[in-house]
């Protein structure tokens, strides 16, 4: 498989996007595709925020970091940018209540515990280094009253009140939002101003729950450019040449733009990157990468069609023949392998990748015994498991018939025997039958043993 390392050029960023179906909206599209082509700037500064409102990022926000990483490929520069300053008030976009608001060391620990992630994604993207910037650099030191004098004049209560998440808040009293709430659209604006006026960033993506506070920030920066000295005196140096020049609105307004990628869904209907376990995660600690793999192997077909285009970078040609050939024979299912593979590879590296592909494969086959112990413990984690005295296994060993019923794989002596007599039962891999002991020699890394009863029932005793 192609690794990430080696990961193909992109000439065009916008029919890149277009293509791979994470276009949704534009705020100048023909402007921004002269923009990014501007050959006196070859290489355009391009941001997306994110929010530290836990010690990792779920698998929706990696939406947003492959845009980064098309950005890199593109030739431009990727910048993440985590929000250290307003991840204290918390965007209101999407929820239907008031936040939690956290502390401010937890606010900073979720911003160091989540910096590995866009490392980890970025970093294996050829082209320009990728920057992570923390908004709170320059928002923990704004006064209120500047904040209201420079930034706040700029922005229209009616129009934020428009605002679908607030609107929705308003419009239900129980909920409500309070003005913190309300007042993160202005933050975060100014957040695409700074960055545009110190950096030179002149391109914030998102996802399309972000539109708003994404075009809040580009007029931002049309209303600030308009007062500025530089236009003043650009528009001097001109008279003084004969050349009469003005600027329009639309002329400030190619000076920033904004793109959004749509919202993840999955052809059933129902959340993307949602599990039995709970939510799916990018950093090994909370999700692993078996867990992760295990995620895109189990997609459908539908869903790896449509998500094979987003979470890799397989060219437009390599994909559209794995689709194909998928089509031809669907039971191969090497759509959803290489999803898997490409997929993990790009986030927890191909050496991660091929140890989450062994594990599955050894559940599959039952070989199970050369796994190291997290690993073992990982692909079981969501089999039945029960607990025993490691005493009962010493001397002759346990009886295999009352291994099965203390593991509920049989209940009766009766069906017991006829399990271990036509050879449906394995301990660790190893078929077993009515005449063998079950003793401490079994043990996987000194506590463990695994049964197995046909294909697919599995139960995992411990041994204290």
């Amino acid at each position: 498989m192609t690794t990430t390392s080696s990961t193909p050029a992109v000439t065009d960023l916008i029919a890149e996007l277009q293509w791979r179906g994470l276009l949704h909206q534009c705020t100048d599209e023909a402007g921004l595709r002269e923009h990014l082509a501007d050959p006196a700037n070859a290489s355009r500064k391009i941001y997306s925020g994110f929010d530290p409102t836990a010690p990792s990022l779920t698998i929706g926000n990696l939406v947003p970091i492959m845009l980064l990483a098309h950005v890199k490929r593109a030739g431009h520069v990727a910048v993440a940018l985590q929000g250290g300053g307003t991840g204290l008030i918390g965007d209101p976009s999407g929820k239907s209540a008031e936040r939690q608001l956290n502390t401010a060391d937890t606010v900073a620990a979720n911003v160091e515990a989540q910096r590995p992630i866009f490392d980890a994604v970025l970093g294996n993207v050829e082209g320009h280094p990728h920057a992570i910037a923390n908004n709170l650099d320059w928002l923990g030191g704004l006064g209120y009253i500047e904040a209201l004098r420079d930034i706040g004049k700029h922005f229209s209560v009616n129009m934020m009140m428009q605002k679908e998440s607030v609107k929705a808040r308003l419009e239900n009293r129980e909920q409500g939002i309070s003005y913190t709430e309300f007042s993160y659209m202005i933050l975060q604006a100014y957040d695409f101003a700074h960055l545009y006026e110190h950096e030179g960033i002149t391109v914030q993506i998102g996802g399309s729950d972000q539109y708003g506070n994404i075009v809040a920030g580009t007029d931002l920066i049309r209303r600030k450019t308009a007062e500025d000295k530089f236009f003043a005196a650009k528009q001097e140096q001109s008279k003084e040449a004969g050349e009469v020049v003005s600027f329009s609105g639309s002329d400030y307004e190619r000076l920033a733009f904004g793109i959004t990628a749509p919202l993840v869904t999955k052809a059933d209907g129902t959340k993307f990157g949602k599990t039995e376990s709970g939510a799916v995660w990018l950093t090994a600690d909370k999700t692993s990468p078996y867990a992760y793999y295990q995620f895109w192997l189990n997609a459908t077909d539908d869903d790896a069609t449509n998500w094979i285009k987003i979470f890799t970078f397989l060219t437009q040609d390599e994909i559209e023949s794995l689709i194909a050939r998928h089509a031809e024979n669907p039971g191969m299912r090497e759509l959803q392998r290489t999803l898997a593979q490409h997929a993990t590879t790009i986030l927890h590296g191909e050496e991660a990748m091929h140890r989450a592909e062994s594990a599955g494969k050894a559940l599959f086959s039952g070989e199970i015994a050369d796994l190291d112990e997290p690993t073992l413990l990982e692909v079981l984690a969501d089999v039945p498991s029960s607990d025993h005295p490691k005493a009962d296994l010493a001397g002759d060993g346990l009886d295999p018939i009352e291994l099965l019923k203390r593991a509920s794989l049989a209940s009766s002596n009766r069906e017991a025997r006829e399990f271990l007599g036509n050879g449906s039962v394995s301990i660790n891999g190893a078929k077993i039958d009515g005449d063998t002991r079950i003793t401490e020699s079994h043990l996987l890394h000194g506590s463990l043993i695994a049964v197995r009863r046909g294909k697919k029932k599995w139960h995992l005793t411990r041994w204290k």
